[in-house]
């Protein structure tokens, strides 16, 4: 029972952040493809520091938006794949809040200029797109990702929905919280 339990809540997750993930690439599609970009859904890249199910619910969801905002096949193959690779090595970093974004940052950066480059016909040199790249995705996974997991640490009902099984992991988050609620315990005071 606890087994199809975990297996229904995974699929949930995981179906959950694909959908969001496509919707708000889609949704600021002017900004989401193309030689500059800053998808506000890579916000999401921060999940696998909660839960596994981002790892394929980000890619789907990559799959689903390169598919749906019309992007040639070697950008829906490699580019999901750059997020497949970034969410895995995400949730292997996991226990360090600020390593989670890294290999989503360094993966696009790496291979979605080749991309542009060479399926688009993009023609700028590929350092420079590695660089605005990169820079969209520290926008993308690091800033938004940064507002988004401090609000999930902030609130517990947040927090309850990617609750683990995983003893080690689950004290790590706990840990984590524990910190943030240390790091702005006087400005909630100040508030009150």
């Amino acid at each position: 029972m606890k087994q199809k339990k975990f297996n229904a809540k995974f699929m949930a997750q995981g179906a959950i952040i694909a959908a969001l993930y496509a919707a708000l690439t889609i949704l600021f599609a002017p900004i989401s493809y193309g030689a500059v970009q800053v998808r506000i859904s890579e916000a999401f890249t921060i999940l696998p520091l909660f839960t596994p199910a981002a790892i394929p619910g980000l890619f789907i969801g990559c799959l689903l938006a390169n598919i749906l905002g019309g992007a040639i096949v070697w950008d829906i193959i490699f580019g999901s794949i750059a997020t497949l690779i970034g969410a895995a090595l995400g949730y292997l970093l996991r226990f360090n809040r600020w390593l989670v974004p890294i290999p989503t940052i360094v993966s696009n950066s790496v291979i979605i200029p080749f991309i542009l480059k060479y399926g688009y016909a993009i023609d700028m040199p590929i350092g420079l797109l590695i660089v605005y790249i990169a820079i969209g995705e520290i926008i993308g996974c690091y800033l938004l990702g940064e507002l988004l997991g401090s609000a999930i640490l902030r609130r517990g009902d947040l927090r309850n929905i990617f609750s683990r099984e995983d003893k080690k992991a689950k004290a790590a988050l706990q840990e984590e919280y524990q910190d943030f609620e240390d790091d702005h315990h006087d400005e909630y005071d100040r508030d009150l």
